[in-house]
């Protein structure tokens, strides 16, 4: 692709994105919508004007790995321990619920047992991206409805953590005993030379200079992509990598400042994401999977409400409390996506069964959205007295 190519193709997208997203605002839409449709539209199944969407895919990649990165900064390695005594297990059961239904979905439409189990683990997760976005910082966040939603939300991330993990144990010859224990190593091994690098080396550079932002700027980004980088020469994922470096300096003062900072570099290469997965979908495939999409996507919000509206009320949490945190969370995942486009391109799972979990989570994001709105104070209510900030 040339220059004049590149630029052509970044006009394009971000050009109809921003008309789009102007749909979406009006429609009390998520963005990711907007992205998406963008992709289907400009994508082979329609005008073709991408038709080879790999090189956008493979850079939008990269909105998930500082995803990853920001994910890891909010989490304090001591805050963990909280965390997990206080959602394990609601995270746990709940991804058990979720995963038995899209495997059940899976297997009666004809789906291989694989296959299935990727379905199914692809529906254990809701969106970080659309539950905080839709979360209003000056009402919720700080208040307990938002703290019990992000820490459900945060748990489900460490799932998806481990099941990428297993994911790469596939891509390495099948998860046998001897894969395990080198993921195992691996992964320690990776931890340790974090927080060795943190503590030695990047923790005197930030302390010393953190009065110059462009510098640390500069040293967030070098040490997301590094560590991204060093945990394919660990043999585990980018992403993994990412998660890790950000757990390494969470506890550090100017975290908060490099999340900050590298949101909008975050929300760049999402867009390319998000707009690749719109383009990858292969419309002609709705012939096959239409009606197991839409019956999974109707199990979601069925089912995903009512487990964590149970689950929370047996924590002893209140009914409006739970009821608002299961609406919330009543969506598919980027990570789902994620899985799926790693389970495709190890060729674990078929066109058929990775074009299900595009369109279900693409539906329920849709979905979702409308259903917050209309219920919950959100920055894009459609009522006044909900609309919050």
């Amino acid at each position: 692709m040339s220059n004049q190519d590149i630029v052509f193709a970044l006009f394009l997208i971000f050009s109809g994105a921003a008309i789009l997203s102007t749909l979406a605002l009006l429609t009390r839409q998520s963005l990711l919508v907007g992205y998406m449709l963008l992709g289907v539209i400009l994508g082979p199944s329609v005008l073709n004007w991408f038709s080879d969407s790999s090189t956008i895919s493979q850079t939008g990649e990269i909105g998930i790995i500082f995803l990853l990165f920001l994910l890891g900064l909010h989490l304090e390695p001591q805050n963990l321990l909280h965390m997990f005594r206080k959602t394990t297990w609601v995270a746990a059961a709940s991804s058990v619920v979720f995963m038995a239904m899209g495997v059940t979905v899976s297997r009666l439409w004809g789906f291989n047992w694989t296959e299935a189990w990727v379905v199914g683990a692809a529906m254990m997760f809701s969106s970080t991206i659309i539950g905080l976005k839709l979360l209003p910082t000056t009402i919720l966040h700080h208040q307990h409805t938002g703290e019990v939603m992000i820490s459900i939300l945060l748990m489900q991330d460490l799932v998806a953590i481990i099941s990428l993990l297993l994911l790469q144990g596939e891509q390495l010859g099948g998860v046998s005993f001897t894969t395990l224990l080198l993921l195992c190593i691996a992964l320690p091994a990776l931890l340790a030379v974090a927080f060795v690098i943190e503590r030695w080396i990047l923790r005197p550079l930030l302390a010393k200079f953190d009065q110059v932002q462009e510098y640390l700027f500069l040293v967030a980004i070098g040490w997301c992509l590094g560590m991204a980088v060093l945990a394919t020469l660990f043999k585990l994922s980018a992403e993994i990598g990412a998660f890790i470096a950000g757990v390494a300096i969470a506890a550090s003062p100017i975290a908060r400042f490099i999340a900050e900072s590298l949101k909008p570099l975050r929300d760049f290469f999402l867009v390319m994401f998000f707009f690749a997965v719109g383009a990858e979908f292969d419309i002609h495939s709705l012939k096959v999977i239409a009606v197991p999409a839409l019956i999974l996507t109707g199990a979601i919000f069925l089912i995903k409400p009512w487990t964590f509206h149970w689950l929370l009320k047996w924590t002893g949490e209140s009914n409006k409390v739970s009821w608002e945190v299961g609406v919330r969370l009543a969506q598919g995942s980027e990570f789902s996506l994620l899985l799926a486009s790693m389970a495709a391109g190890s060729q674990l799972i078929g066109n058929n069964a990775f074009s299900l979990i595009q369109a279900t989570t693409m539906l329920s994001f849709v979905i979702s959205s409308y259903w917050v709105v209309m219920r919950y104070p959100t920055p894009l209510a459609l009522k006044d007295n909900l609309r919050r900030d």
